[in-house]
């Protein structure tokens, strides 16, 4: 406890966690900075993934939606994915110079914001967990956004936005408060509180990251997430995705989670390795995945679900996180000697080049929008 008290305190974050002097943006990344970046000659085809997705006229008719459900069964309600798969593309080609998609994506936001959308949402779990899907793309898109708003526009997103985020910070005296829901919920507050210099919010996502880190086995898997059957491995990845939301948001303080550590010396290079090793030896996550514990469509927990690895049908791909890991040493030299990485972020780096970046641009809600566009380098 006095370690987590330290840590939200802001005087010590984990034993050899690194950390810069100052701070360098609010948010997930510099939007200014990147905004320029985009503009150079150097990263003319990452422009050209900013724009790769073409905006669908429909999407000023959009209808918003006045709150999420819980659903039956597996799944979460999906009433708003249009929605937030249009704030994603437009967030990304907004980035890269778009004015059109700028002005649709601020009337969006501003329609749906004037309505009160997602104000109605059920206060149950499996809506909340839906509720913070579609927080993360908002928060980044208004912090793309926000440099050519007018002061009232602004504050009619923030003023939708603010409490919305501060919603989901909730319990439900279950497992969701110690699992992948929570961990989703802190890295919105850490997003959110980023980008409007909540430093409460950012502590929230902070000890979240030191929580899981603590959770973690030996063998870098989380018992909440591998003991979930087919999906074992689907929840360890969406845990790293939502852990490297926090550790991006908290390195625009100049905080290094990336290098943090457990007391036990377990830090983010151990989950992925759980990750990597159960993708090359998947019979090292059978001890924990045969409990089955809501194992999603596949019942059969010697069969994982391995979907992940590709882009889904709507468009996501859920491994878009690993633009911001592989490519941070590029962003911050400081933060981490490429010649010296950790052999689980060589595997990671592995990984993406082999299988992953051929699918570029990556867009996923969980890491808040066009990820190639917001991290992808040369």
């Amino acid at each position: 406890m006095a370690r987590i008290l330290l840590l939200i305190a802001g005087l010590l974050l984990f034993p050899g966690a690194g950390a810069a002097q100052q701070a360098r943006w609010n948010g997930l990344f510099d939007v200014a900075a990147r905004s320029a970046e985009l503009k150079t000659p150097k990263f003319a085809e990452f422009r050209r993934f900013c724009l790769a997705i073409p905006v669908d006229t429909g999407w000023p008719a959009l209808q918003p939606v006045a709150g999420l459900s819980a659903t039956e069964g597996y799944g979460s309600d999906r009433s708003a994915e249009d929605f937030s798969w249009a704030v994603m593309v437009l967030s990304g080609r907004s980035l890269a110079g778009d004015a059109r998609a700028t002005a649709m994506l601020r009337d969006l936001m501003r329609k749906w914001a004037a309505s009160g959308a997602f104000n109605d949402t059920q206060t149950v779990h499996d809506a909340y967990y839906s509720l913070k899907r579609q927080l993360l793309p908002l928060t980044v898109a208004y912090a793309i956004l926000l440099p050519s708003l007018d002061a009232a526009d602004a504050d009619l997103l923030r003023g939708w936005l603010d409490p919305l985020v501060r919603r989901v910070d909730r319990l439900f005296d279950g497992e969701v408060d110690r699992n992948n829901h929570r961990i989703l919920a802190d890295s919105v507050l850490a997003a959110w509180g980023a980008i409007i210099d909540d430093r409460q919010l950012l502590d929230k996502g902070i000890a979240r990251y030191a929580a899981t880190l603590d959770d973690a086995r030996a063998d870098g898997t989380l018992p909440l997430e591998a003991r979930r059957g087919a999906r074992a491995l689907w929840y360890q990845r969406q845990t790293l995705s939502s852990l490297t939301v926090i550790a991006e948001a908290a390195r625009g303080r100049g905080l290094n989670l990336y290098e943090s550590a457990s007391a036990e010396g377990r830090g983010f290079a151990a989950l992925a390795g759980g990750l990597l090793n159960g993708l090359s030896a998947p019979l090292t996550v059978v001890a924990y995945s045969a409990e089955n514990y809501i194992p999603g469509p596949e019942n059969d927990y010697l069969k994982p679900d391995l979907g992940f690895l590709t882009r889904r049908g709507h468009g996501r791909h859920y491994m878009a996180w690993l633009e911001a890991v592989v490519n941070r040493a590029d962003v911050n030299p400081a933060d981490m000697d490429g010649a010296d990485e950790d052999l689980s972020t060589a595997r990671l780096r592995g990984l993406f080049e082999r299988r992953i970046a051929r699918e570029r641009p990556l867009v996923d809600e969980f890491i808040g929008g066009n990820a190639t566009c917001f991290w992808g380098r040369p």
